[in-house]
């Protein structure tokens, strides 16, 4: 044990302890919570995060968005109004806060308990896991989608796969923001410059091969998409710290960077 580190949130104490461990790939135990098939068994996926789903597979798997805050975003408005009708020192001006303070606390532990077991399972029963770099800091310069955004946790996502993918033996590839993953046909490879955010299809109209004609939902478009470039990352680390000094050990992130158009959500 290296340190304890004692806290307090919403009237609730927590110990956290740091720890440091020496894990074996190969000799994993299975238990209720490590599926008897080991990760670098599994098949390759691609993973299109959204707003309208949280993540759609190249598989078909589809995890719903639970959109925690805005199912309470009226409750905790109100209990902001009531915070900020309280004088301040009171009694009750004290109550409020810690009433204000248990929502916030209830919808942040909600958040996590939904994205630390959607990166569980994709660790523990992938091989290969192929998501998307978002820059997170720009898309919350959209004021009509920051807030969903920010619900979603793009970026713990990403976290929390990195290091899952370390314990369990899958490896993620990073594929470059500037790849059309929305806008390019998964069958025929065709482009489609003219794609919106508000087309939740994905129609094929290439003039080179009318026979394909493809029409499908466009995040399992772009998880296709993305799970082609399982075999064809670079071995190079991601911008993002991955691979850098001081970690202990080899981050088994990659990035996979093929310049075409800008993707959408």
């Amino acid at each position: 044990m290296l340190s304890a580190t004692v806290s307090k949130q919403a009237g609730h104490w927590y110990v956290s302890v740091q720890v440091q461990v020496q894990q074996d790939h190969a000799a994993v135990p299975t238990t209720p919570t490590t599926p008897a098939t080991h990760a670098t068994a599994g098949p390759v996926v691609g993973v299109d995060l959204g707003l309208t789903t949280l993540a759609t597979c190249s598989d078909g798997t589809v995890c719903a968005n639970p959109r925690y805050l805005q199912r309470r975003l009226k409750t905790i408005k109100r209990q902001h109004r009531v915070v900020s009708r309280r004088r301040k020192g009171s009694q009750h001006r004290k109550k409020a806060v810690r009433k204000l303070g248990k929502l916030s606390r209830r919808l942040a532990t909600q958040r996590a308990d939904t994205l630390q077991q959607l990166t569980t399972r994709l660790a523990t029963t992938k091989s290969v896991i192929v998501i998307e770099e978002l820059h997170v800091a720009d898309l919350l310069k959209n004021h009509h989608l920051a807030q969903a955004i920010a619900d979603v946790g793009f970026s713990e996502f990403r976290r929390q796969l990195r290091y899952k993918a370390g314990w369990y033996g899958s490896r993620v590839v990073v594929a470059s923001r500037w790849y059309p993953s929305s806008k390019m046909c998964s069958g025929c490879g065709w482009v489609d410059g003219d794609l919106t955010l508000a087309d939740r299809l994905f129609r094929c109209r290439t003039p080179q091969q009318p026979e394909c004609g493809q029409v499908l939902d466009r995040d399992l478009n772009a998880a296709l998409n993305l799970a082609t470039l399982a075999g064809s990352a670079s071995e190079r680390p991601n911008a993002c710290g991955a691979g850098s000094a001081g970690r202990g050990r080899a981050t088994p992130v990659q990035l996979a960077v093929r310049k075409q158009e800008p993707n959408t959500l």
